[in-house]
């Protein structure tokens, strides 16, 4: 049997989940984290590695010649140097789909945060301030009912159709914009062009991939042409936003409320403009992270090696 590492297995499981199934396929050795300086160190000798966001470098693949097999424990694969894998006949997987409902869930946890403020409100109910309450109710923000609002999404593939057939249940008239039409359920969201999208959202939703052409995308330019007092709504990357210009559209009053489940720069910096600002809502990147979820993660994982094991590889994404 072969040596299988896993590199940094902490984040996928913390000790909820089990290894048990992948350690059947061979030798099986988890690193709860690796850092660069022991990543050759622990590569050495191994047939089948395991990454999710430790970055595999050309220069690391060569200092390891026995490795058959990289397995990405996440959708996006970046952190491996795709073309060096190849050319030493290296194949990469990764985990093409296994969060969409969560992170369409929590699409909604963050908007309906921003609807309500649940966690202020409770709290303030615990410091005494409904107990001193001259009247029977009060609330410190305005409360927003969704019923009748524009969402809009951009990107409009699993997950944003996912998030469009849970903003339907909550009687919002659903926009989507995406770059490859042709792809589009129409039953699940009005198509319409870039324009529009952004004219008409009360809700903007981002859902698409960060690449060259989408970085930094979401800025002062495209957030002039949105409604005032728009909300917007990243759980995609958070490459995808000039985190200086929501800040100041933050600031200036143009975007009502920005919510996001990622940064540019993860963990987030101490300097990140986002941290002082009000109507902002920052979660450390959780969405795709409840148990059901990561399960999926898990067992695609061990079957794309099972697989590959068999001659018959999938989710390749270096073929």
């Amino acid at each position: 049997m072969g040596k299988i590492v896993v590199l940094d297995g902490y984040t996928e499981n913390p000790g909820d989940l089990s290894w048990h199934a992948l350690g059947q396929l061979g030798e099986l050795t988890v690193y709860e984290r690796t850092t660069e300086h022991l990543l050759i160190e622990r590569m050495q000798g191994a047939d089948y590695v395991y990454t999710n966001k430790v970055c595999i470098s050309r220069a690391a693949l060569e200092a390891c010649p026995t490795i058959k097999f990289i397995g990405v424990l996440a959708t996006g694969f970046n952190m491996v140097d795709l073309a060096a894998a190849k050319e030493k006949g290296i194949t990469v997987t990764n985990i093409p789909t296994y969060g969409t409902n969560s992170v369409a869930q929590f699409v909604f946890a963050l908007l309906l945060e921003i609807c309500h403020h649940v966690a202020h409100h409770s709290q303030a109910v615990r410091a005494g301030r409904w107990m001193q309450s001259q009247d029977w109710c009060f609330w410190d923000y305005p409360l927003i009912e969704l019923a009748d609002k524009t969402l809009g999404l951009w990107g409009f593939g699993r997950i944003g159709q996912a998030t469009a057939k849970i903003a339907e249940s909550f009687g919002m008239h659903v926009l989507a914009y995406d770059g490859n039409p042709q792809a589009m359920d129409k039953r699940l969201a009005r198509q319409v062009n870039l324009d529009e999208l952004l004219a008409k959202s009360d809700v903007l939703s981002l859902h698409m991939p960060l690449t060259p052409e989408t970085d930094g995308i979401l800025n002062a330019e495209t957030i002039a042409r949105m409604k005032n007092d728009v909300i917007i709504i990243n759980t995609a990357r958070g490459g995808l936003i000039n985190e200086r210009d929501m800040r100041a559209a933050l600031d200036g009053g143009k975007v009502a409320w920005y919510a996001a489940d990622t940064t540019r720069v993860e963990p987030i910096l101490a300097d990140n403009p986002l941290l002082g600002a009000e109507h902002c809502i920052i979660t450390p990147h959780i969405a795709w992270a409840p148990k059901e979820s990561r399960q999926r993660l898990m067992s695609t994982a061990v079957d794309n090696l099972r697989q590959f094991l068999a001659g018959k590889p999938i989710n390749v994404v270096n073929s």
